[in-house]
């Protein structure tokens, strides 16, 4: 079920991430499944920074809210057993309900408030939004933290695969490039596409009627 990252081809991964789950407004969430593959680590020049990842995928179709918050937490080499977040949280088979029930663990296991929630109200992001997003991005990662965001809806990738997450779900932003243009996502549905690169842009109208934590 954990594994480590795979070397940097992995980002280029093919294929499509389906999942189902149940929307409860802002901020809500939901999820997919199946386990078992690798994500990615990397050094960088100026502008792009990609944290180590010890990636695991979710056990089960309703994990998602546990699971991208232990691939976050991975970053800074905590190791928290998803069942354990789970409970916190109050994941159910609906999944978790909202980005701050995540907001506290990671604030928890961190050891200090370092994480905020963050809403996009609106069902698309404007400028100002998403040069927010891209912001928070960069100042987290540059912090060695990972972003963790809620998201539904469909998004395409970098190279042009199809991500759609209809009932909602959650992932880990582990990484950017191009000074934030672009970020590294670390996605826990499917092991075969465990990471994958996408526009700053995309990422924000993905989190759209949601948020994210960082």
């Amino acid at each position: 079920m954990r594994t480590d990252l795979i070397r940097k081809t992995a980002l280029t991964a093919a294929g499509l991430a389906f999942t189902t789950g149940a929307i409860a407004g802002p901020l809500t969430a939901a999820h997919a499944a199946t386990p078992t593959a690798s994500v990615q680590t990397d050094r960088k020049p100026s502008g792009e920074r990609e944290l180590k990842v010890d990636y695991a995928a979710q056990p089960n179709f309703y994990y998602c809210g546990p699971a991208a918050t232990r691939n976050a937490l991975s970053v800074q080499g905590k190791a928290i057993d998803v069942d354990a977040m789970a409970k916190v949280m109050g994941t159910t088979e609906d999944g978790t309900n909202s980005i701050n029930d995540i907001t506290p663990v990671l604030n928890k296991e961190t050891g200090r408030k370092a994480y905020e929630s963050t809403e996009i109200r609106s069902t698309k992001a404007d400028d100002k939004q998403t040069d927010e997003l891209r912001a928070d991005i960069v100042r987290t990662i540059d912090d060695g933290r990972a972003v963790v965001a809620n998201i539904a809806g469909t998004a395409v990738d970098t190279d042009g695969n199809t991500h759609a997450f209809e009932g909602g779900h959650y992932i880990s932003v582990v990484g950017y490039r191009d000074g934030g243009k672009t970020v590294t996502i670390a996605d826990s549905a499917n092991p075969d596409t465990a990471a994958y690169r996408i526009s700053v842009d995309n990422l924000a109208d993905w989190i759209a009627t949601r948020g994210y934590t960082s």
